[in-house]
């Protein structure tokens, strides 16, 4: 028995160390998750969902949202996926409060590979099979990893015949097929198609360079080109396109085939460092009155200035900034992003430099 009781509080000690990221994790409350912007604005609401590891959505989505809350009257409301502790944490392991998704007269989404808990797919299948609009940037084509149980048909890579290619294919035109082009080697020139230039989500915005390298794409029947993706040499913006690689459809629309037969706008980039190209800016602004079916006040010259300080970070999935949550990015005057990155890895750097290195040698040997 006295061996028992000494034993007894380390076995405490193990169980609460070992439970206590879950027992805080589950003190989060559905508020934690979110920030709003223009609260008593009278517009549409837009639902904002943050949860990517490497683009850096937890700062272009709120960068948008500003963008549209001061300066065109939505209700804009931003989820990030969280770390146990609260912080924000890119593709992080929580992500509460989607209940929000029926307050919503759009949801403007960035996700990659997560797998939700049963209530909160509850309210996104709702949103989906209500044919509410939905915009739907780079990674969201793979916004779910589900491998089994009974929200498999989401997965990016499920074959069933009825739902093949999973929320991706389905309802965004396109799944994850692959790079097209070097990604974090070689950006990006976005050329609108001549014979579209009278859409609306075009109007004021000519070429278009991004730092994300292109995604291989086929969009699905059903989906409109709107922009092509021309992968060029390498990250600068007066590089020339890439001679072996040919221009593939980057941004198009679609339209939902159940309930609101809402519009959908895809669109295969949209990092933070995407978003100072002031063109790409002006499409994402213009998308979010054209899905609304507000296209009658877009206008050449729709205000897309920056909302507070915008200090956008290298997009790579170990750069995010530690230690920040939610609520520092309240009002229009706090900083996207505040803390800090870590340090990029050895392996990374190493990485990078040998694909440099790859290219260069390829171009050495080009007839």
């Amino acid at each position: 028995m006295t061996g028992f009781m000494k034993s007894y509080p380390i076995i405490s000690l193990a169980l609460v160390l070992a439970l206590a990221p879950w027992t805080f994790s589950q003190d989060l409350s559905p508020e934690d998750f979110r920030v709003t912007y223009g609260e008593e604005n009278g517009g549409e609401h837009i639902v904002f969902i943050a949860g990517e590891r490497e683009y850096r959505s937890e700062e272009s989505l709120p960068a948008l949202a500003r963008i549209l809350a001061k300066h065109h009257d939505f209700r804009c409301t931003v989820l990030f996926t969280l770390a146990d502790d609260g912080s924000i944490e890119p593709q992080g392991p929580n992500l509460r409060g989607l209940e929000i998704l029926y307050e919503a007269d759009l949801l403007f989404m960035f996700m990659r590979f997560l797998n939700l808990p049963d209530e909160e797919m509850d309210h996104f299948d709702a949103y989906v099979e209500s044919g509410k609009p939905i915009i739907g940037l780079r990674t969201s084509t793979h916004a779910f990893k589900i491998p089994e149980g009974p929200w498999q048909k989401y997965d990016s890579t499920y074959q069933g015949e009825e739902f093949v290619g999973g929320f991706g294919r389905q309802v965004l035109g396109e799944t994850w097929v692959a790079h097209h082009g070097d990604n974090h080697v070689q950006g990006t020139r976005l050329i609108p198609l001549p014979h579209r230039s009278e859409h609306p989500v075009l109007t004021g915005v000519g070429e278009m360079f991004v730092m994300t390298g292109g995604y291989l794409t086929s969009p699905r029947e059903g989906s409109w080109p709107l922009v092509m993706a021309q992968p060029l040499m390498d990250m600068n913006a007066d590089a020339p396109p890439h001679p072996a690689l040919h221009a593939v459809p980057a941004v198009w629309t679609r339209s939902r085939d159940v309930g609101e037969k809402g519009r959908v706008l895809a669109c295969m980039h949209g990092s933070s460092l995407d978003l100072l190209d002031s063109d790409f800016r002006r499409m994402l602004v213009n998308a979010c009155f054209w899905t609304l079916n507000l296209e009658e006040q877009i206008t050449p010259d729709l205000d897309i200035r920056f909302v507070g300080p915008f200090e956008p970070t290298l997009f790579a999935s170990y750069a995010w900034k530690r230690e920040v949550v939610p609520a520092d990015l309240e009002g229009y005057t706090s900083l996207i992003m505040p803390g800090r990155s870590s340090p990029a890895p050895d392996s990374y750097l190493k990485r990078l430099e040998e694909r440099r290195a790859k290219w260069k040698a390829l171009e050495a040997r080009e007839p």
